[in-house]
């Protein structure tokens, strides 16, 4: 049964087909980019065959998912013969409010909250309604199927999730913390603690997912119990580009004195902070690591603050759970940057009984690997993420 995965940006669209009854098999996937600019660009690789690339005008994300079902039935760079091959779309919705605790068929009234919650997240909910409304007209005989950021977390207590702002907001307007990244987290956690070969049902784990966006999760027995990110995905770590906690009242100030509106204020917190803002360089953490190597004093503040951060949370977290099992680290960040796993590791985890063996750390960069000494009380582990394969999952879960 082949799930066709659609994540869509507001200017992107990602894209997979996965042939579930074949073991998950990955049969193609695409990345189209530089929607409604004059010139995009269209990636596809078919499993087995040479990639396609081509640069053409994509003017919306009707044309552009088009591209993407041609190339997957083209003669010589697709992988199936008709579009009848496609059994069921899975879409990645950042966004599902209280309305969404759970991956859920799309019928017109799912899609009606979908919209009303594009006014909490104008950036990401228009682009995903885009995507599922561009595929029920080209695909209109087959189940769409919406998996949502915030699902995993709606086990979060009042607690957790509320702020302390008039409580007439949460009844108003649902100001409240949501977090995303669920998708992701629900994926590695039960993956880490069969890795480490605990019960996830009774497993306290700390899930540290770090890339350009980045979010830690506490999963304690199988459930979230507290997020980083909140009401929107800027609340919590340092990121490539957005600033994470701040002190609020410096907002206001800011705003203030630089006379900035909300849509300078939006542009200042999203796309010009977090690791750019603070090394004035660049969001990849390898640019980072290599500026703090070279004695740049900024990509040094960077490296350290982000490192920090981290730190802050898995303290926290490991408070509101009451200890902690396992720490896992995965994204692109996460998997891949073992400087950055070394210093969140470092002698500030040993209240907790975590012993990084730094050797395994070094080796299991970019794949599955348990980087604690044996003697760690505390399971430290990179962990793969494939946020693609869940949604593929469960799709498939809903309509088979």
């Amino acid at each position: 049964m082949n799930i066709l995965v659609l994540n869509c940006g507001s200017s992107s669209i990602k894209y997979q087909l996965i042939d579930m009854a074949n073991n998950a098999e990955l049969k193609a996937k695409g990345l189209i980019e530089r929607i409604g600019l004059d010139l995009g660009e269209f990636t596809h690789k078919a499993t087995g065959k040479d990639k396609y690339y081509v640069q053409t005008p994509i003017a919306d994300h009707e044309i552009g998912i088009n591209l993407a079902l041609n190339a997957l039935t083209d003669p010589e760079h697709g992988v199936i013969t008709s579009l009848d091959a496609v059994h069921a779309v899975g879409h990645r919705v950042a966004h599902g409010g209280e309305y969404f605790a759970k991956s859920t068929v799309l019928s017109e009234k799912e899609c009606s909250y979908i919209e009303k919650l594009c006014e909490i997240a104008p950036l990401h909910n228009p682009a995903s309604l885009k995507g599922i409304q561009v595929m029920r007209k080209l695909l209109p005989n087959i189940k769409q199927v919406g998996v949502f950021d915030t699902s995993f977390h709606q086990t979060m207590p009042e607690k957790a999730y509320l702020y302390a702002l008039p409580y007439e907001y949460y009844e108003k307007d649902k100001i409240r913390r949501y977090g995303f990244h669920g998708t992701s987290h629900k994926f590695v956690a039960p993956k880490a603690a069969s890795m480490a070969g605990i019960p996830y049902e009774k497993a306290k784990i700390i899930s540290c997912h770090l890339g350009n966006g980045a979010s830690i999760c506490a999963v304690k027995n199988g459930q979230s119990v507290d997020t980083s990110m909140g009401f929107t995905p800027v609340e919590g770590l340092v990121m490539g580009t957005r600033c994470g906690d701040l002190d609020s009242g410096a907002l206001i100030y800011i705003a203030e004195k630089e006379k900035l509106d909300y849509k300078g204020m939006n542009n200042l917190i999203n796309k010009k902070s977090g690791l750019l803002g603070i090394s004035g360089k660049s969001v990849d953490m390898r640019d980072i690591i290599a500026g703090k190597d070279s004695g740049d004093a900024r990509s040094k503040y960077a490296f350290e603050l982000f490192a920090y951060r981290v730190q802050k949370y898995i303290g926290a977290y490991a408070v509101a759970m009451g200890g902690v099992d396992i720490v896992l680290f995965t994204g692109g960040i996460g998997e891949n940057a073992w400087r950055q796993r070394e210093a969140i590791c470092n002698e500030n985890l040993a209240f907790l009984g975590a012993e990084l063996d730094k050797t395994a750390n070094e080796k299991f960069a970019g794949q599955d690997g348990i980087i604690s000494t044996p003697n760690s009380k505390v399971k430290l582990l990179s962990v793969t993420t494939n946020e693609e394969l869940v949604i593929a999952t469960d799709t498939f879960e809903l309509i088979k």
